[in-house]
């Protein structure tokens, strides 16, 4: 798996959660994050190099652990990675956000990338026709979960200054699942961003209890758990007992300190590869 920087180990957290017996390969670009700002040719260029660095470790399922590369670089990637599934996060983000919402209408916060190019717009209308979607870029989000700012005033007043105008009309706000309809209020908001589960808290405490939350990593887990469920069944590889191995392009000391918090467990300096793309 691999994304522009450390917001993917939220994604690996729900992997090692749902697959505690696989082996797992977590490449973080750290030399050239953010892809959230960057160009849509310039992301699906970085992707496949990333996709095929790891590529050479012979994985059998491989894993975009990034919003922005997966809403721009997937078709890339399978062009070049052939033999071996390919699981982005906004597409298993996209289908929870259709199946769990009442009125169908839905938030999305992101990066400016992911949020400009429209892939969760695109997902979630191709799959429930009926859906309107209100997405918004919320790159101070970002910022903050990688100073470890994730709750308190801070984190909840930025919260409200990307939130408050999806989620408030006039003062109000949903308090029962379906009861925002008349004021246009979504019922679900999707965390567009491998980042933003970081702040789960201090959203669910701006948005409030009835408003549905989708993670897109919990989701991506579940899709990547199916999948290989799917290849053991057609003659897969054998899982072996977990693993990690770490890979970044630069600055190791920020990847294990900011990894850390992330991956909610101690990462040591000498987990992490430094390698070149």
């Amino acid at each position: 798996m691999f994304d522009s920087g450390v917001g993917g180990l939220t994604v690996l957290k729900a992997l090692i959660a749902a697959l505690p017996d696989e082996q797992f390969i977590y490449l973080g670009d750290t030399a050239r994050l953010p892809y959230g700002t960057k160009s849509r040719e310039t992301v699906a260029r970085y992707s496949v190099q990333a996709a095929e660095a790891l590529a050479d470790y012979g994985v059998k399922c491989l894993v975009v652990a990034c919003n922005t590369a997966s809403a721009v670089g997937l078709p890339g990637i399978r062009e070049h990675i052939e033999n071996v599934p390919v699981i982005g996060v906004v597409e298993p983000g996209a289908e929870a956000a259709c199946a769990t919402s009442v009125s169908g209408h839905i938030a999305v916060i992101a990066t400016e990338g992911t949020v400009r190019g429209g892939a969760y717009q695109e997902a979630i209308i191709g799959k429930r026709s009926d859906a309107r979607v209100t997405a918004c870029p919320a790159a101070l989000l970002v910022s903050l979960a990688e100073e470890g700012l994730c709750d308190g005033p801070i984190a909840e007043g930025i919260a409200h200054h990307y939130l408050d105008p999806i989620f408030s009309r006039q003062g109000e706000r949903v308090s029962k699942p379906i009861a925002g309809r008349h004021l246009g209020i979504p019922d679900t908001l999707v965390l567009g961003c491998t980042h933003f589960p970081m702040l789960a808290g201090a959203i669910r405490k701006v948005v409030g209890p009835a408003v549905r939350i989708v993670d897109s990593a919990e989701t991506t887990a579940h899709t990547v758990r199916a999948t290989l469920a799917k290849t053991k069944e057609q003659g897969g590889v054998p899982a072996r007992r977990a693993s990690v191995r770490f890979l970044a392009t630069d600055s190791v000391e920020r990847f294990v300190r900011i990894g850390s918090r992330f991956l909610d467990r101690p990462i040591a300096p000498e987990e992490v590869e430094l390698v070149d793309l």
